[in-house]
């Protein structure tokens, strides 16, 4: 029981180490959160700063999801603890602690998640986000889709019901942060 909780305390804590604000920080860049969209991820970066920031963006992203997961494995925790430990990490980067509260939207460090429980499942997430992307040309489309695909793949695919209710809470939780991206594609705004 301690394990699990400590797991599941440094899955947020890791969560909440915002890498689009480090990485900006660290490259003398302004800080997202006050330019662009105001997102500190990488969608934001990449306009922001161009390819190599965005793409350290992403990577760090995907890390802080994946890391904490793969801890949780390494030392034997059981689905449901990797999964608190996974839900953890992505709503430290949703509500950072380190930056009051205000964090990204979440794609990047889901995927990372993904890969850390199911390799198949972030495949299959992945195919969709590449798939809408292409089609629609707008990151938020990708994500959406993405995020809409995440629970029938993880049921599909897992067959595990605690798997499939935190599928369908982190896409509820991709779809709040993005209530501005939707009210923008629904206006036909969207960039």
């Amino acid at each position: 029981m301690l394990l699990s909780t400590l797991l599941v305390l440094a899955g947020y804590l890791f969560g909440s180490i915002s890498s689009a604000i480090v990485v900006c920080r660290l490259m003398g860049l302004p800080d997202p959160r006050s330019q662009g969209s105001g997102n500190p991820g990488a969608t934001n970066v990449m306009r922001l700063a161009g390819k190599k920031p965005a793409a350290m963006t992403l990577a760090g992203d995907l890390l802080k999801g994946l890391l904490p997961v793969l801890l949780a494995k390494f030392l034997g925790a059981d689905l449901n603890t990797q999964l608190l430990v996974a839900l953890a990490a992505f709503l430290g980067h949703l509500y950072p602690i380190f930056f009051g509260f205000k964090g990204g939207k979440g794609i990047a460090t889901a995927f990372g998640v993904l890969i850390g429980l199911n390799w198949i499942v972030a495949l299959g997430v992945l195919a969709v986000w590449m798939l809408a992307y292409k089609l629609g040309k707008i990151s938020s489309v990708g994500g959406l889709s993405a995020a809409a695909a995440m629970p029938p793949i993880i049921h599909f695919t897992t067959h595990s019901r605690p798997f499939l209710l935190f599928g369908v809470i982190i896409a509820a939780l991709i779809y709040w942060r993005h209530r501005g991206n939707i009210a923008n594609l629904i206006a036909g705004t969207e960039k």
